[in-house]
């Protein structure tokens, strides 16, 4: 179906041709064009589409507080796997919840999170994860838009149903979510969290955010299934998936090979003798259903590209990531979190009486030991080393090096395989 548009009214229309027929000297200064973001809609069936939509909304504007609201803006943790610096940081922040309403906002919070690690990759990749909640006061409760589109409601972030048009468009304003991330300790991820058990969200991938997310994910915090409208808008920011749907009546797409892993304009055939995209996947039972291979329609054209499977979460809600997008995701979970943490600090140089220890957030993770590049072979797996049990020289300096490798079958290309490698070295003196 066609994305949704904003119509302008016969009387904006007739107003803006008689200011073209005005003379120079008379014609009033043309209105400043409007900020519009390229937003993804969401069905209760499962089928997902794009509208575009106004940066703000005049019935749906942040409120602002006249004086500091006691406990906005406070931060509190979901999760804690490890530091920011080794973990992907996922913010939570909550609108329409009153001050009254905050306890609701951290278990409705909480609850989205578990919807969207149950499933595959975050489910065995949980550790690899921080989670903030921001507080966000809003002076009502419930949002704009619910239950119906005259419905009102003054709230910290503006969120809106009925954005373009569409009802189960949630909007929100981004500058607002901005200032909301910023209390966070990091920001890799966003999802705002609407107090409202109405079905809807929305995903924003053109967002530039100073703090360095790549979008934010809208939810309704009181529905069972919105949580899949995150894990689809995931795909984009972390895996860097297209989308693989399409409109009926787009045509064929004519232009380049797309940058994204999961559509191409190669045929199942053109893949296996070029061995690119998803080739290595081919013929492969994928956990979405069926075989990869290649199939016609997919980013927004119904001929000229291909998409690895039938329907995958990329295409349609509550399904499972193809094989190919499985892999995109686990190597976007990697280019934030690592594979290797430890709490002994690698900045100083450790005695002969220190105890090395280090943590492998993912299961099946392979640890080695090596001494001046040397593995100790005895130390494999060993999460805890003690430097007197390395028989140093006495006043030598030596080092001492972890490596951590995910040896997951889930990623086939050997240039992403590199993102799942981590090491740490110490210097250790006698």
């Amino acid at each position: 179906m066609p994305s949704p548009r904003i119509v302008p009214s016969v009387l904006a229309t007739a107003l803006l041709a008689g200011l073209a027929l005005a003379s120079p000297a008379t014609a009033a200064p043309a209105p400043a064009p409007v900020a519009r973001h390229q937003v993804e809609t969401f069905a209760e069936d499962g089928t997902i589409g794009r509208a575009e939509v106004p940066v703000t909304h005049a019935k749906a504007a942040p409120q602002r507080l006249a004086a500091p609201v006691l406990g906005d803006g406070d931060v509190s943790t979901i999760v804690q796997n490890g530091s920011t610096a080794t973990k992907l940081d996922v913010v939570v922040i909550g609108d329409g919840y009153t001050a009254a309403e905050q306890g609701k906002f951290h278990t409705d919070a909480a609850a989205k999170w578990q919807e969207i690690t149950a499933v595959e990759p975050y489910a065995s990749y949980r550790s690899l994860f921080n989670v903030w909640a921001v507080d966000a006061v809003s002076a009502e409760s419930g949002v704009t838009g619910d239950p119906d589109r005259t419905t009102t409601r003054t709230t910290a972030l503006g969120s809106y149903f009925w954005c373009g048009d569409v009802e189960r468009l949630l909007c929100v304003d981004t500058d607002a979510v901005e200032r909301y991330a910023a209390k966070a300790p990091a920001a890799d991820l966003v999802i705002v969290v609407a107090n409202s058990a109405k079905y809807g969200g929305a995903g924003y991938n053109d967002v530039s955010s100073e703090l360095g997310y790549s979008g934010i994910a809208t939810v309704a915090g009181g529905n069972a299934k919105s949580g899949q409208i995150a894990v689809h808008e995931t795909g984009h920011s972390l895996g860097k998936l297209a989308d693989e749907y399409w409109y009926e009546g787009q045509g064929t797409y004519t232009g380049k090979e797309p940058a994204e892993t999961n559509i191409s304009k190669q045929t199942l055939a053109q893949m296996k003798r070029t061995k690119t995209k998803w080739y290595r996947w081919l013929g492969q039972t994928s956990p979405d259903g069926g075989t990869v291979g290649a199939y016609q329609g997919g980013g927004y054209y119904p001929t000229g590209l291909y998409r690895p499977t039938d329907n995958s979460i990329m295409r349609s809600l509550g399904r499972e990531f193809n094989l190919p997008g499985r892999e995109a995701m686990i190597a976007g979970f990697h280019r934030y979190a690592t594979t290797l943490a430890s709490t002994t600090p690698t900045t100083a140089p450790l005695d002969a009486a220190a105890v090395v220890t280090v943590e492998l957030p993912t299961p099946g993770t392979r640890l080695r030991w090596y001494l001046d590049g040397r593995e100790l072979i005895g130390l494999r797996d060993r999460t805890t080393v003690r430097t007197a049990d390395l028989h140093l020289g006495k006043g030598q300096t030596r080092e001492l090096t972890a490596r951590a490798t995910d040896p997951t079958p889930a990623v086939a290309d050997p240039d992403l395989k590199l993102l799942l490698t981590d090491t740490l070295t110490w210097q250790v003196t006698r």
